[in-house]
């Protein structure tokens, strides 16, 4: 689908892009001049594998301060991007045969990482519109091969949040498990609007079995600048560390020096994206829901997606192209409408459209009036 989008707009096409995973803001000027100044103070040799102690520090200091978690520098590894903190842990820890339970709809890489690792992916379905797996599912899901369990909250692609009593609930199913490995993918923590995701190591009991990842990528707009990180046990942080050495080593040393400065300041600073995200997500809210077949049940708490269900669409003929499933859809919007999307099926939910509303309030106007003529 992306490939398609860019063909059409290399021909003069003018398609508008909801299909994005990242922020239509710019990098904040506090960051880019931290940025300058280490080019400036001749920051340009090869960085530690696991990151720069100064930045490492910074991460303590965030997880102190948002999630009120206590690490040591020796428990964090930085990486390019928070995609290798993940894979780092997964390949560190999975071997042939384990079950890694993976809750839909998931961000999809999540699987590719399993397979790599030849691991076996266990897809948790929810049961309702809430995108949402329950306690009593999730134990449902666990075997005697049951190494890990992936969480995302706030979600890519539904933009659903855990409240604090569901991670209480997933706690005690697992509580049952010991052996069984959290890695809770935070990268979208601070893009919330009805309430704040807990960070999963804080919920009592989990903190020792949970990795937590997270970066700078979503809440600071630093997509381009690949800087993740994850917080583990000593003996975790350690395998990820060996595992990274030996395929990327350190991060980029530039964009470690701007990630202290955009963690060391409060997320205060970059709330005015939020609010931004908030607006747009009311609006194309609004818009969809004057779209017969789009069905939206609840807003979503957080990210920069709505997830609708489209499959009233399933078995219909619009514009002479039969629609079969959410791939069908996504290419009609894209071709005749010219609005790139993405299908569900990508994220295990076949059923449903991922939107993107980090674009601008007016190309998301425009985009969906071009859905709705398409569609009357």
């Amino acid at each position: 689908m992306t490939a398609k989008a860019h063909d059409l707009k290399n021909k003069g096409i003018d398609v508008i892009t909801l299909s994005a995973g990242e922020p239509d803001f710019n990098i904040p000027d506090y960051i880019k001049d931290a940025a300058i100044d280490a080019i400036n103070n001749n920051f340009h040799k090869y960085s530690p594998v696991d990151g720069f102690v100064e930045l490492k520090k910074a991460i303590c200091t965030k997880f102190k301060r948002d999630n009120n978690l206590e690490y040591e520098i020796d428990q964090i590894v930085v990486s390019t991007g928070a995609k290798q903190s993940i894979v780092n842990a997964i390949m560190s820890l999975v071997n042939p045969g384990d079950e890694v339970i993976i809750p839909t709809p998931y961000w999809v890489s999540y699987s590719a990482m399993v397979t790599l690792a030849e691991g076996i992916s266990v897809f948790v379905n929810p049961k309702d519109s809430s995108h949402k797996i329950s306690a009593d599912q999730l134990e449902s899901a666990i075997t005697n091969k049951t190494k890990m369990l992936m969480l995302n909250s706030p979600n890519n692609p539904s933009g659903s949040v855990f409240s604090n009593d569901e991670y209480l609930e997933f706690s005690k199913v697992l509580e049952k498990y010991p052996d069984i490995i959290v890695i809770s993918d935070e990268i979208y923590e601070h893009i919330n609007y009805d309430f704040k995701t807990p960070s999963f190591a804080s919920i009592p009991g989990m903190f020792d079995r949970t990795i937590t990842v997270n970066g700078v990528s979503k809440a600071f707009a630093m997509t381009g600048w690949r800087i993740g990180y994850l917080a583990a046990s000593k003996k975790i942080a350690k395998a990820c560390n060996k595992m990274q050495g030996q395929i990327t080593s350190g991060a980029n040393c530039i964009a470690q020096q701007a990630a202290i400065k955009a963690l060391m300041e409060p997320p205060s600073k970059v709330q005015y994206m939020v609010e931004e995200f908030q607006i747009r997500r009311n609006l194309i809210i609004k818009l969809l829901n004057q779209i017969e077949g789009f069905r939206i049940d609840k807003p979503p708490s957080g990210a920069f997606y709505v997830f609708p269900d489209i499959s009233s669409f399933f078995g219909k003929e619009i514009k002479g192209k039969k629609i079969n499933n959410s791939s069908d859809f996504a290419m009609l919007l894209l071709e005749v409408a010219h609005v790139a999307t993405v299908p569900g099926d990508a994220f295990g939910s076949p059923n449903c459209l991922r939107i993107s509303y980090a674009a601008s309030r007016e190309d998301i106007e425009s985009a969906i009036n071009r859905i709705k003529s398409l569609l009357s």
